[in-house]
């Protein structure tokens, strides 16, 4: 039997909020209550009416990632969608009642190199929306999956009014984080495109590089996943573990993005690309990658990486999705099912994305 879990009592200048924790890497997500801080000036509180389960969010809760140790009481969650309850007297870009967003984001220093260019994500002051110190209220943030948020004003978004608000929650993390480097190297028409697994990552960067013109390629180790490859617009779906079909690929490829989270060889997918082509890694295994130097040195080609986007490139992509009709393909969960979601997202068992309908944290 389930228990609830308890944070510090309301003070002042701090309101309650519902929400689910985790107690600890083992420990499954429970009902608590915990202390959201009042709109300041520039800030937005927003309630939540979506929360989409990103991948990280297991890793996170089960204190998978050694760089980046989880503190307990974790409230998960960076996928966010909701509506705007109050705003603070120096905002000026939303009113009560407008949809809004929030993604993994939500403060940084303002002042540094990256954050001038729009670049918040590689400030090296950034403040992530939950497991990250908070510098408002002390202690740590907490995520989406609760019934309200406070936000700075700079690092929440506009959701488009023509987007369906659950396919729309996974975006701010899955969506920008493929979109931001087919933007950043360039996928334009006629270039050719790899995405190598089709899973909550792929299937989106599936959607972008088709809606940017691309000839897209999807590699997957399973042919039953080609049916529905080709529904979400790739052009040509091969199986990696096919020599004969990889290698009629050899040298074709201007850019691919690698989603995988699991160990595989990368080097066999250098071999795809063209002269100056670019292979962008988004998915982190956790154990590094064999490189062979050959495989760059020879058709110069590079190996990059990717983390998120910018919240001007974030607002970007929303714009872009509102404009081609975008969004994930999402299971809509209430929340008393987060523990079963998490353990069907281990044995990637969901099409393509979770979404939490946080109206469920209602109900008892």
């Amino acid at each position: 039997m389930s228990t609830t879990t308890q944070f510090s009592s309301q003070s002042r200048g701090q309101y309650s909020s519902k929400a689910y924790s985790a107690g600890g890497p083992r420990s499954p997500l429970v009902p608590t209550t915990i202390s959201r801080r009042q709109p300041g000036d520039n800030d937005i509180q927003i309630d939540i009416l979506f929360c989409g389960i990103c991948h990280s969010d297991l890793h996170q809760v089960r204190n998978e990632w050694s760089a980046m140790p989880t503190v307990y009481p974790c409230v998960p969650g960076h996928e966010i969608v909701g509506r705007v309850a109050k705003v603070g007297p120096h905002v000026t870009k939303f009113k009560p009642g407008d949809l809004a967003a929030v993604g993994c984001l939500v403060d940084s220093d303002g002042n540094c190199p990256q954050c001038q260019a729009g670049l918040e994500q590689f400030c090296p002051n950034t403040t992530f929306t939950y497991n990250s110190p908070d510098k408002h209220i002390g202690g740590i943030t907490y995520g989406g999956y609760s019934d309200s948020i406070v936000v700075k004003e700079h690092f929440v978004l506009h959701v488009p009014s023509n987007l369906d608000l659950a396919g729309t929650a996974p975006l701010l993390c899955a969506g920008i984080t493929t979109y931001s480097p087919m933007r950043h190297w360039g996928v334009t028409k006629g270039k050719k495109v790899g995405v190598v697994g089709l899973g909550g990552l792929g299937h989106m960067a599936v959607k972008f590089a088709h809606a940017l013109e691309a000839h897209v390629v999807v590699f997957t180790t399973s042919i039953n996943k080609k049916d529905d490859a080709l529904r979400l617009g790739a052009d040509e779906v091969v199986v990696s573990t096919n020599n004969e079909e990889m290698n009629k690929h050899t040298a074709t490829f201007d850019f691919i993005i690698d989603t995988v989270s699991a160990e595989h060889d990368i080097n066999v997918l250098l071999q795809l690309l063209l002269p100056d082509g670019t292979l962008t890694l988004v998915g982190a295994p956790d154990k590094p990658h064999s490189i062979s130097a050959m495989g760059l040195l020879f058709n110069r080609r590079s190996l990059s990486g990717s983390l998120i986007g910018g919240i001007a490139e974030t607002q970007e992509m929303l714009d872009f999705c509102s404009k081609n009709n975008i969004t994930a393909d999402v299971e809509v969960i209430p929340i008393q099912k987060v523990n079963d979601a998490y353990e069907r997202l281990a044995r990637a068992d969901v099409k393509y994305r979770f979404t939490i309908d946080m109206a469920s944290l209602k109900s008892k």
